[in-house]
């Protein structure tokens, strides 16, 4: 049966493909190549991926980047298209879309937004509530270091708590959107901007949102 995460995957496989490896992103500093070596990374080499978020270990992360990114592009995109090693956690369904369809999505969105002609790709309804669920279960974790405080609000109502504080700002949108703006990719993201004027000028400038 197909998930998330497997069908999030796949689209971000092809788009890296049809862009080509010197194609910018989102993601500041990387074009596609680097972005496929870090999604290669993060399933295939546990020990340097742990350098995302435990700062002694970002030496490791960088020599494990510049070697897969040396690899032929084509390499990459096949690796991820076969997805972690046989004995990885992530061979697990569970684990797989719990790690993984946020993953994947965000940074297809980091290669599509970041093309002069991108468009808004049209979700569907079940998959909003699944980013939606996963957004709720990580929002503080996302907007932890927010300088203001933040709700993310849906276009039903629903609420999330980002970060206590005041002045408050609130973010409506989808939660695609929301789900983009809570991972640090706030001038890519569709969402309306409701408080304090200066409040909200600090949430677009700054880089606190994310991980």
């Amino acid at each position: 049966m197909s998930t998330f995460a497997k069908r999030e995957r796949l689209l971000l496989a092809d788009l890296l493909e049809a862009e080509g490896p010197e194609a910018p992103t989102l993601c500041e500093g990387w074009t596609t190549r680097d972005l496929a070596a870090h999604v290669v990374v993060r399933e295939r080499r546990p020990d340097a991926a742990a350098g995302i978020l435990i700062k002694q270990l970002g030496p490791r992360l960088d020599k494990a980047m510049e070697e897969f990114a040396a690899k032929p592009y084509e390499e990459l995109i096949q690796l991820i298209r076969t997805g972690p090693p046989r004995f990885s956690p992530f061979q697990l369904k569970q684990i797989d879309e719990a790690s993984n369809t946020i993953e994947f999505y965000v940074h297809t969105e980091d290669v599509r937004r970041a093309q002069p002609d991108w468009t808004p790709r049209e979700l569907d309804p079940v998959f909003q509530d699944a980013l939606w669920s996963r957004l709720e279960r990580s929002a503080r974790l996302m907007g932890r270091s927010a300088p203001t405080g933040l709700v993310l609000r849906r276009p039903d109502g629903q609420t999330a708590v980002a970060h206590k504080g005041t002045p408050v700002v609130t973010a409506t949108g989808e939660p695609s959107e929301l789900l983009l703006f809570a991972y640090g990719r706030q001038s890519a993201a569709k969402v309306e901007l409701d408080g304090d004027e200066d409040a909200i000028a600090k949430l677009h400038e700054g880089k606190q949102l994310g991980i």
